[in-house]
């Protein structure tokens, strides 16, 4: 009797008005070398587009492409995929449904992806895979993200700054990009978000995950870097974009320094150790929990400034991982990251005051171009 192959991994792919992008990302999905490996092991890859609260045609654009890519594609008995089309919008409710409920109990290995990216190493997914795999001491597997501009052959003084902010960003240990990771299904599934988390889901994840559920101090080693994996993604160029991209992280880093140093650390070992079942117990019991925690850390604070500690020197402190010529280099991005933090940060404190904690602008972007133009 033929083996039926079983599920290994599971990815989920959250998007969001997202009909124009959604396309060349997917294509770069099926490009990956992953398929075949699974198809020579009789293995099987779970693939979930998440579409949450879309008023465009991405839903009906991933399902053209799913199909089409199941009738034609070389490895097509290594996966299986499908749209979910989710009413409510956010990647905090994307995510919980994915890992919570639609994913497969089967998977030992989860991805999530966002839908506007390029993975352009077809070795990627498996190079990540294969970190954890091989390191039983990672909870998570992540690759280097790439900002479009660093493929620029002519780079202007803000791609250069751009780029500067990002080698800044990326010269701390334990970093995970929320756009592309792998984690151990077990551990995510000791993870729940709540629906007040906003954004920076992926800082709240790396606490949780390099803290072992706040029961240790931070161990870089639990986020491997998977070498020789990359995906690129579209770098916010206009000021104003920047400016709102870093008003929804500083809110979001925020809620992230709430819950972890205020209420979690504050909590009984065993409901550290079971998180997920902790943070919605919350949600289900008492749904404005987190919003009055966040009232009482704003009267408690009263500056902008202060919003959670180290929120206007992080750039200045990462320059102490670098080397005197990279230091150098970087200096103007930290200064620009320290001014961006005050100006932005007045602005999430306000919003933050207002109630809002789903701030989330659509960006405004020309797109990626394909993988076979670059």
């Amino acid at each position: 009797m033929q083996r039926v192959p079983v599920i290994q991994i599971a990815i989920g792919i959250i998007a969001w008005n997202e009909e124009a992008s959604i396309r060349a990302t997917l294509d770069s999905l099926f490009q990956q070398t992953l398929f075949r490996k699974f198809s020579l092991r009789r293995w099987k890859c779970q693939i979930v587009c998440l579409a949450n609260g879309c008023t465009d045609r991405t839903a009906a654009v991933a399902a053209e492409i799913f199909s089409a890519q199941s009738r034609g594609h070389r490895y097509k008995a290594a996966f299986d995929a499908r749209v979910v089309e989710l009413t409510q919008r956010g990647k905090v409710n994307a995510w919980n449904q994915f890992v919570h409920s639609i994913s497969s109990s089967e998977a030992r290995f989860l991805f999530m992806m966002d839908a506007d990216i390029l993975i352009h190493r077809p070795e990627s997914l498996w190079k990540m895979l294969r970190a954890l795999e091989n390191d039983l001491d990672a909870s998570v597997a992540v690759d280097r993200p790439c900002k479009d501009i660093l493929f620029k052959p002519r780079k202007s003084l803000w791609d250069r700054l751009s780029l500067a902010a990002a080698r800044l960003t990326a010269s701390a240990e334990g970093q995970l990009c929320g756009q592309l990771y792998c984690i151990r299904a077990g551990v995510a599934r000791n993870i729940y978000l709540p629906k007040d988390l906003a954004a920076c889901e992926d800082g709240f994840i790396k606490t949780l995950v390099c803290t072992d559920f706040l029961t240790r101090p931070p161990m870089a080693a639990r986020i491997r870097v998977a070498e020789g994996a990359e995906h690129t993604f579209e770098s916010y160029v206009s000021p104003a974009a920047i400016l709102r991209n870093q008003k929804r992280q500083i809110i979001g880093q925020t809620i992230v320094h709430i819950i972890v140093d205020t209420y979690l650390k504050a909590r009984p070992l065993s409901e550290r150790e079971r998180a997920g079942e902790t943070l919605a117990g919350n949600d289900h019991s008492d749904p404005a929990w987190l919003k009055r925690l966040i009232h009482e850390h704003l009267q408690q604070t009263r500056s902008w400034w202060r919003l959670y500690p180290g929120m206007t020197g992080l750039g200045f402190q990462r320059l102490r991982g670098l080397n005197m010529a990279q230091r150098l280099v970087c200096l103007p991005a930290a200064a620009a990251k320290w001014l961006l933090a005050l100006i932005s940060g007045f602005f999430a404190y306000e919003a933050l005051k207002a109630g809002c904690t789903d701030y989330w602008p659509q960006a405004k972007r020309q797109g990626l171009a394909p993988l076979e133009s670059k």
